[in-house]
């Protein structure tokens, strides 16, 4: 196992779980109040469908638990079973992370916590790539 596949790993374990320990806080206290969230909450109800989408922190727990931690969950799995799509999972979910956090910025605008996850997003897009061009050379 390269040092480029153990790094893949980690990525995927690491973001997939903080989504879920993200969605878990969400799910818990979905007013945010307890997790020192609800200031977030009116820049979320600025935005379309708010009224049913945004009245707590629910559906963000859902979509955030869909779109980072399954999706990360995907790639650990394809990547510990050496699958031949697991470094381009890993490379998908950087992908989507830094999609993520642009989004966030839209709404939110700039926060440490975001500046560190996008630079996480990067950093697992960028290994994920290398790892694709690494298996894909030594295949040929």
């Amino acid at each position: 196992m390269t040092h480029l596949h153990k790094w893949q790993l980690f990525w995927s374990a690491f973001i997939g779980l903080g989504a879920y320990w993200g969605a878990a806080m969400m799910f818990i206290d979905p007013t945010g109040v307890k997790w020192g969230m609800e200031p977030l909450l009116p820049l979320l109800q600025k935005l379309p469908l708010s009224d049913i989408f945004f009245q707590n922190f629910i559906w963000s727990g859902i979509v955030l638990l869909l779109v980072n931690g399954v999706t990360n969950t995907i790639a650990f799995l394809l990547l510990a079973k050496k699958h031949q799509l697991g470094a381009l999972a890993g490379l998908a979910c950087g992908i989507i992370l830094i999609i993520w956090i642009l989004a966030e910025y839209l709404i939110f605008g700039f926060n440490f916590l975001s500046n560190i996850y996008l630079a996480f997003g990067f950093l697992q897009a960028g290994n994920g790539f290398l790892l694709w061009k690494r298996t894909k050379t030594l295949k040929n």
